[in-house]
């Protein structure tokens, strides 16, 4: 079996937040879906589990932060080109998302961050291949 991470999010409005992941691409997994969790498919290895805050509740005795005031955790995705960067952000606008950070190219990384209708935010990046290997900064003195 592949390793794979589940995030689990707090949504106020499972039904919006439902359609605005698929308006971004998701997939939702009927398997594990239902009146208070959606299960949505990112990648064989990435799966976002969109919880009512009620069935949220079970999981932890910690209170529901406000996403839209506090962060607790910033995700991010990676994409093939900057193409599917630029689409996915387009796909997140349309569907009502914020760019907290609009799209930057760094020349290396390009990339930025959309927030959902909670406040959870994702961030976004393409990477080029020889600078992820080599890291950042033996690329840049590689490219001078």
């Amino acid at each position: 079996m592949t390793d794979m991470i589940f995030v689990n999010l707090p949504v106020a409005d499972l039904a919006e937040s439902t359609a605005f992941y698929e308006a971004l691409g998701f997939k939702k997994n009927e398997r594990f879906s239902n009146e208070q969790a959606s299960g949505m498919v990112w990648s064989e290895a990435i799966h976002v589990m969109l919880l009512d805050h009620t069935f949220y509740s079970t999981f932890t005795d910690k209170k529901i932060i406000d996403a839209k005031a506090v962060s607790g955790v910033l995700n991010c995705l990676s994409f093939e080109d900057k193409a599917e960067v630029d689409a996915f952000h387009d796909a997140a606008k349309s569907a009502g998302a914020i760019e907290p950070r609009p799209i930057e190219d760094q020349g290396f990384m390009y990339g930025g961050s959309i927030e959902d209708p909670d406040g959870h935010i994702w961030e976004t990046m393409w990477m080029d291949p020889n600078a992820a290997e080599m890291g950042p900064e033996a690329f840049a003195a590689e490219q001078a």
